[in-house]
């Protein structure tokens, strides 16, 4: 089973890194063995980084710029961070979401940001600012990313620890009758095991989006602005064949609502409640269409059972 989470969110920018800005400040002194920041010191304030001087270090370097005061990050946690990164011989950040006016959502654990990331965070105080320095194993490796990161970079990252949130292990809330038997039957664990999903015998799949209710939960209503953590299964209509599954690999998935790639899956969860299970049936002209993506066939019919575990 291939994992499809970039067909249907773009994919977190650490990786696949992009272009950023190359605002200079003024020369400071590195007290730490990390690149200077030369301006925007402060939590919360834009940083920007002189070069690395010397051989950068060969393990993971973390410094605590600030500490703040709130909660321990752990394993599990859904983060919202600030973050500029640059490489350890390079001034020009890569990438910055500063300048974005939109901070990275992310999951530790869950695989979605290089390994730097998941060992450097952990354990770091909500409010924080740190600095980090990633060897090449622990970042891009022998691969290079566009003309900012040649293969075997040493990265640089400043990031602000914004907000880290519990996520709970399934949805819950109250049961909603499933009555109507032309459309697939999920299962209502709780446990943070897999629902099943019973497909009808004779039905045909629906013409229209379908997005129901299974388990209905007590949180705030999800927006179109809002990011998400869920976990899910993911089948074809025709068969019954899942294709996808985030408890087969034991990871959480974000999805920021914004940046939902498929029409039926982002119009499904707008307007749903946090902490429920929600059936989607999502008919081809709100999936993927004409098109066959990777080994699903074009025209094809997707079943989703969602739990929407936490908001970011």
């Amino acid at each position: 089973m291939r994992r499809l989470a970039g067909l249907l969110v773009v994919p977190l920018l650490l990786l696949t890194a992009a272009c950023g800005s190359d605002d200079k400040g003024s020369d400071s002194n590195s007290k730490n063995g990390l690149p200077a920041i030369t301006a925007g010191a402060k939590f919360g304030e834009k940083p920007t980084l002189a070069k690395g001087e010397g051989d950068p270090p060969k393990e993971l370097k973390v410094e605590v710029i600030s500490k703040g005061d709130g909660a321990t990050t752990k394993k599990g946690d859904a983060l919202q961070v600030n973050y500029l990164g640059q490489t350890w011989v390079s001034d020009k950040p890569f990438d910055n979401s500063f300048d974005k006016k939109q901070p990275l959502d992310l999951t530790l654990g869950a695989g979605s940001v290089i390994p730097g990331w998941e060992k450097g965070l952990e354990g770091q105080k909500v409010g924080s600012r740190v600095e980090m320095s990633i060897p090449p194993e622990l970042g891009y490796g022998d691969q290079a990313k566009g003309e900012e990161i040649p293969a075997n970079s040493t990265l640089v990252f400043v990031v602000d620890i914004l907000k880290a949130t519990t996520i709970p292990v399934s949805a819950t809330g109250t049961q909603v009758a499933q009555d109507n038997i032309d459309l697939p039957k999920v299962g209502i664990n709780t446990d943070g095991k897999a629902p099943s999903v019973t497909f009808p015998k004779e039905s045909g799949p629906p013409k229209k989006l379908v997005s129901n209710y299974v388990i209905e939960g007590k949180g705030g209503v999800l927006t179109a602005k809002d990011s998400v953590v869920v976990k899910y299964e993911a089948y074809l209509w025709a068969g019954g064949k899942k294709f996808d599954s985030t408890y087969q690999a034991g990871k959480t998935q974000t999805f920021p609502l914004e940046q939902v790639t498929l029409k039926g899956l982002k119009d499904g969860l707008v307007g749903k409640k946090v902490g429920s299970r929600v059936l989607l049936v999502i008919p081809p002209d709100q999936a993927f269409g004409a098109k066959e993506q990777q080994g699903i066939p074009k025209n094809s019919t997707l079943v989703f059972a969602v739990d929407l575990l936490t908001k970011v």
